[in-house]
């Protein structure tokens, strides 16, 4: 399959496994788990074309890393992203001393008003680095990153989960962890 076709169907199961799995009459178990053949059947009920090879091809070659198969390969979700309700089954681990947000400069009066919030999301999603937190920012507009005292809230009772795809995250990011060093 052409990668333009490939990048469409990825961006299609992000939207359906994160957001909206009822639009092409999908069930997520609590967990946010689809049944690889009933999500294959359902979006070739929508008038797309997808095989599980094709499938297996989103998964293995997306630079994000947004999707898991189970072990038995029968089920797939989202990595993280989720702004439907899903427990990922994440354990509060240790993060580094500082993390980092990626976000657009036209967003940052309200961010540091508020602090950072999950928005429409589940977690806030935060990075080990600044050049993916660049990225991230960029996609928004001209991009701006902050720093988390990721040290500070943990010590003040906050927690942090690590995603399958290496995506830190947490609830709620309070002003007083937040510097803006741009």
């Amino acid at each position: 399959m052409d990668k333009n076709n490939l990048t469409k169907l990825s961006r299609f199961l992000s939207f359906i496994l994160r957001h909206r799995p009822e639009d092409i009459g999908l069930s997520l178990d609590k967990n946010g788990w689809a049944d690889v053949d009933e999500l294959l059947k359902a979006i070739n009920r929508d008038r797309r074309t997808m095989t599980l090879e094709t499938l297996q091809e989103i998964v293995v070659t997306d630079d994000k890393q947004r999707y898991t198969f189970s072990n038995d390969g029968t089920k797939i979700r989202a990595s993280q992203g989720h702004s439907i309700n899903v427990d990922l089954e994440l354990t509060a681990v240790e993060p580094p001393d500082v993390l980092y947000h990626g976000t657009a400069s036209c967003l940052l009066p309200s961010i540091m008003k508020k602090g950072l919030e999950p928005q429409n999301r589940q977690y806030v999603h935060l990075s080990s680095d600044i050049e993916t937190a660049i990225k991230v920012g960029s996609r928004h507009g001209k991009p701006v990153v902050l720093t988390i005292d990721a040290k500070q809230m943990q010590a003040d009772g906050h927690k942090f989960y690590l995603s399958e795809n290496k995506v830190w995250l947490t609830n709620h990011v309070a002003l007083q962890y937040l510097a803006n060093d741009t």
